[in-house]
């Protein structure tokens, strides 16, 4: 067998290349929270099946849902729900086939991240 000789180059050399932008990071953001969504809904039906089955089994669901962690879960998934939203605007502003430069894309991206942090403050504040 002949004798390869390796070449001394970096296996992932994008990681050196490309830099983080914010297209990039809407774009993650976006497969996250479309995924992170499956946890509020989980722990709402859980909490809707547990009032449907008995008194004993909803007074553990209701604690979990009531307790910190639950308020987590909701309130993340509110910012969720409000990204995906405002990102979904953004993606059909593209489709028609305008905001596709870098400066506007960047713009639209933390239009997105910060629109959506203040939708959720505002929701939590209008339901309390």
């Amino acid at each position: 067998m002949a004798d390869v000789k390796q070449a001394a180059r970096p296996l992932s050399p994008h990681l050196q290349i490309y830099r983080w932008q914010v297209p990039m990071l809407t774009s993650i953001l976006t497969r996250i929270t479309g995924h992170a969504l499956i946890a509020g809904v989980v722990l709402g039906v859980w909490w809707l099946l547990a009032a449907a089955t008995s008194d004993s089994y909803f007074a553990v669901a209701n604690a979990v849902a009531t307790s910190w962690f639950g308020d987590l879960v909701f309130s993340g998934s509110l910012w969720a729900v409000w990204y995906h939203y405002l990102a979904g605007l953004r993606h059909l502003y593209y489709d028609a086939g305008r905001g596709l430069d870098i400066p506007t894309a960047e713009k639209l991206g933390w239009a997105c991240i910060i629109g959506s942090v203040v939708l959720t403050v505002i929701t939590i504040l209008l339901v309390q």
